[in-house]
C-alpha cells in the first residue's frame, strides 16, 4: 500500500465484548489503497477480550492496544485519543467495516477542505443481512428522522461511529463526555460553540451494521429518544422539530385510531399510506419484498421507540431541581 500523505491519521475503535466484529473491521483496515498511520484499539473493560484478534493482526497493521475499565464508548475514545499520536483521529465503533478507499477518501477530503472535524454516512453492505439491510434503511432513509444532521451545512454533526478529529479540537474540547448515547452531538455542539467548523465528506463511507435483534434496536432507539432532551436542555438553541417528530408520530397513531370508531377513516388511511410509502421506497432500492416488509418493521421500531424514549425522558427532565445525571442516571457512565 502506497504512502501518500501530508497528515497522520491515527484510527481509534472503542470495543466492548466484539472481538468477532473488530476483526471483520481491521481486516477491511489491512485492505486499504492508503495505508493506515496508527490504529489503537481500546478495550473497555469487557469480559470477552480482543487480544487474540490482536495477535493476529499485529504483523499486518501498525496496532496499539489499550486496556482499561468499562466507563463507556465516550471515555474510551477519548483514552485512545490520549494515547494516540496522529495529527488526525478518526474514530470508527466496532461494528463497521470499510470500503478500500476510505483512507485515501479521508486524504483526499482533508486536502481539499481541511476542517478541524468531520464525518462521513453509512451504508449496507451487500454481505449484510436482511435485517440489518432493513434497519440501516429506517437510521438512513428520508422517509423517517434518520440519516444526516446538518448535511453540508457548517452546523453538520458527525457521528462517532465514522467521525474525524483533529488533535487541536481534542486538546480545546476535551472530547467526549459520559453522556450515552448523545456523546457525538454534544461534542459536536461544543466543537462548533468553539468556533471550529465541521464537513461532510460524503466519499467518506462505512458499511455500518448496526443491530442484530429486533429488542436491542428498539433498546438503542429508545436510548437515542431519551437523550434527546438532555441535550435540549444543555443547549436550548440547538432544538429543531425533526428532534420531536418521532414523538408526534407516536402520538398521532393511537390518536389516529380513535376517530375510526365513529366511522372516520381518513387519519388511519394516511398513516397505511405512509407504511405503504416506506414498503415501496425500501423495494425500489433493494429489489427486495423481504427486505421491504422488515424495513416497515425497522422504521415502526425507530419511530415509535425514538418517540417514547423521548417523550417519557422530556417529561423527567420538567423537574428543574434536580440534573439531567440525577434524573436519568441509566444514559451516564461514570469513571
Amino acid at each position: 500500500m502506497p504512502q501518500m500523505k501530508s497528515f497522520k491519521l491515527s484510527v481509534v475503535v472503542p470495543v466492548y465484548n466484539r472481538p468477532e466484529e473488530l476483526s471483520a473491521l481491521l481486516s477491511t483496515l489491512v485492505d486499504q489503497t492508503y495505508a493506515i498511520d496508527e490504529v489503537v484499539v481500546v478495550e473497555d473493560g469487557s469480559v470477552r477480550d480482543s487480544s487474540a484478534v490482536i495477535a493476529q493482526f499485529a504483523a499486518q497493521l501498525p496496532l496499539v492496544y489499550l486496556t482499561k475499565p468499562n466507563t463507556g464508548p465516550g471515555d474510551s475514545r477519548n483514552f485512545g485519543m490520549r494515547h494516540a499520536t496522529g495529527d488526525y483521529f478518526i474514530i470508527l465503533d466496532s461494528d463497521c467495516e470499510l470500503p478500500t478507499r476510505y483512507v485515501e477518501s479521508i486524504h483526499k477530503s482533508l486536502a481539499l477542505n481541511p476542517v478541524d472535524f468531520f464525518g462521513g454516512p453509512d451504508a449496507a453492505s451487500d454481505e449484510f443481512s436482511d435485517m440489518q439491510k432493513a434497519i440501516s434503511f429506517s437510521m438512513t432513509s428520508f422517509l423517517t428522522t434518520g440519516g444526516i444532521r446538518g448535511g453540508r451545512s457548517k452546523k453538520f454533526e458527525p457521528r462517532s461511529f465514522n467521525m474525524g478529529l483533529s488533535k487541536k479540537a481534542f486538546q480545546a474540547s476535551g472530547g467526549y463526555g459520559l453522556i450515552h448515547p448523545g456523546e457525538d452531538p454534544d461534542l459536536s455542539i461544543r466543537l462548533h460553540q468553539m468556533g471550529f467548523a465541521s464537513a461532510l465528506f460524503e466519499q467518506v463511507f462505512v458499511y455500518h451494521k448496526r443491530r442484530i435483534t429486533w429488542s436491542s434496536f428498539y433498546k438503542q432507539v429508545y436510548k437515542f429518544g431519551s437523550a434527546r432532551p438532555i441535550l435540549m436542555r444543555w443547549y436550548p438553541d440547538t432544538f429543531r422539530v425533526t428532534y420531536v417528530l418521532p414523538s408526534i408520530f407516536l402520538l398521532g397513531s393511537l390518536g389516529s385510531l380513535v376517530p375510526v370508531f365513529f366511522g372516520w377513516f381518513l387519519p388511519v388511511g394516511l398513516l397505511g399510506l405512509y407504511f405503504l410509502a416506506t414498503v415501496l421506497v425500501s423495494a425500489v432500492q433493494y429489489r427486495s419484498v423481504v427486505i421491504s416488509i422488515l424495513s416497515l418493521q425497522a422504521v415502526m421500531v425507530q419511530l415509535y421507540g425514538y418517540g417514547w424514549g423521548f417523550i417519557r425522558s422530556y417529561v423527567k427532565l420538567l423537574n428543574k431541581r434536580k440534573t439531567a445525571e440525577e434524573l436519568l442516571p441509566e444514559l451516564f457512565f461514570r469513571k
